[in-house]
């Protein structure tokens, strides 16, 4: 990844400054970056950096540590990471060092990372509170948390040790829960080049092609542009549209069979996350059309729901309601009239055919952080959210009870929407998704 440039290193610094406001001068936070994984015997996963950590630093290496130490007169933000290493540098790569972590990443002081648990103690006395989410990090929560302990063994005859840690998560999650014009410039590329990348695989969306090819349209759409993918790209045909994590993207597409799509790419940490199910012969059948039109219309009425002021329920409780009636419609759930729809919803009847959620929050991570209740009660839209709006309804192979025609049909369309200042903002529109649409792509 790129050094940042001299906006974006003012983007990270506005961010520290707004959670060492929120924290205060008698606190301290500590935000470890990610440790690189093992694959398999001495090959590594590939590095994704932690998303706490790289939203406050934009530092891109592992193993190393953030301090955010408000008040600090020799400096607020320190960093630890690993030592400047010719030799390690030959094979995996160069690294910034201290001195790179003060020059490129605009860190106040940087030390080598063995020197973190000796400084510790100076940096926790006389703090009243660390800001740290223990159970993330294991290999520091030990070492945290052993400093504590001797701080306040000795704090007799010296600075008092913090007398609470508190999860980093309350405050630093519901920052990055409103996404800033930088932030939402980078989400936007992001669901640009995965549009493309979803209309590029649907147009190749032919009888006798695999969905691992499908997957790797997609992914050379992402890579030619800069992006890798967000998440495990889920390629689902026939039957394994009705599977929501499919990733084994192993089976050939045959005619008359719908295929799922859910991707999107990651671009600089911010990712996108889009869904379409299209015909793969061309033209969707009765059945199919049916069921399509019940999720559509339900996606529909979802986002108009994402207002500012509106409660961040609404959207599932409108494509409920809307996935239910057509359920009833279909034939797929007993029952006439609006009364037994709403008890169809009481009763959660229509989990059978619709079993997750309508959306979640979504930045730098696919599931977003950010909490959905605030004193019990779902949280009004704000301004600067971002979230997906993704209903679906998924009939099994030889669903009992059901009419054989939907047996094997899954559907689901998600987009991705930014609650804007006069309402929803669709950013994944570069994607077809009304049928005639759907198809005019499909036939070339």
């Amino acid at each position: 990844m790129p050094k940042p440039n001299e906006a974006e290193l003012a983007e990270y610094a506005a961010r520290r400054a707004r959670l060492m406001q929120a924290i205060g001068e008698q606190a301290v936070a500590i935000v470890p970056a990610a440790r690189e994984v093992i694959r398999n015997r001495d090959v590594h996963y590939r590095f994704r950096q932690d998303s706490d950590f790289w939203y406050l630093t934009g530092f891109p290496e592992p193993e190393a540590i953030a301090v955010l130490a408000p008040g600090r007169k020799e400096g607020a933000y320190l960093l630890f990471v690993r030592p400047r290493n010719p030799e390690r540098e030959i094979w995996d790569g160069r690294r910034a060092g201290p001195e790179g972590a003060v020059r490129d990443y605009g860190a106040d002081q940087a030390f080598p990372l063995e020197e973190f648990e000796r400084r510790l103690p100076g940096l926790l006395g006389g703090r009243a509170r660390l800001h740290y989410t223990l159970g993330e990090h294991p290999h520091w929560d030990a070492r945290i948390t052993a400093c504590l302990r001797e701080l306040r063994e000795l704090a007799r005859r010296g600075p008092a040790a913090p007398e609470a840690v508190v999860s980093l998560d309350v405050t630093l999650h519901e920052q990055r829960l409103i996404k800033s014009a930088h932030e939402l410039a980078l989400i936007r590329h992001a669901c640009e080049v995965s549009a493309v990348a979803h209309r590029r695989a649907l147009a190749m969306a032919r009888p006798g092609v695999y969905e691992w090819q499908l997957a790797a349209e997609i992914h050379h759409e992402f890579e030619s542009n800069g992006l890798e993918p967000g998440y495990g790209s889920i390629v689902g045909a026939g039957d394994n549209a009705c599977i929501l994590h499919y990733v084994e993207n192993s089976a050939p597409l045959k005619a008359g069979e719908l295929v799922l799509i859910d991707a999107g790419g990651e671009y600089r940490g911010y990712t996108a996350d889009i869904t379409r199910t299209a015909p793969v012969g061309g033209r969707y059948s009765g059945p199919q059309r049916a069921v399509y039109e019940v999720v559509l219309a339900a996606q529909k009425a979802a986002i108009a729901e994402l207002k500012p002021g509106n409660s961040s329920a609404r959207p599932h409780e409108v494509a409920t309601r809307v996935l239910t009636e057509g359920m009833v419609a279909l034939g797929l759930l007993p029952g006439n009239g609006s009364a037994s729809v709403d008890e169809l919803i009481a009763q959660e009847k229509y989990k059978r055919f619709f079993m997750h959620g309508t959306g979640h929050w979504l930045g730098m991570d696919v599931h977003d952080v950010g909490r959905y209740k605030l004193d019990g009660q779902p949280r009004v839209f704000q301004p600067g959210m971002v979230m997906t709006v993704e209903p679906g309804l998924y009939i099994a192979p030889g669903a009992e009870g059901v009419d054989p025609r939907f047996h094997g049909i899954g559907v689901r369309i998600e987009d991705d929407v930014l609650v804007g200042t006069d309402g929803p903002q669709v950013l994944t529109s570069g994607v077809p998704k009304d049928i005639d649409d759907v198809e005019a792509l499909m036939a070339g």
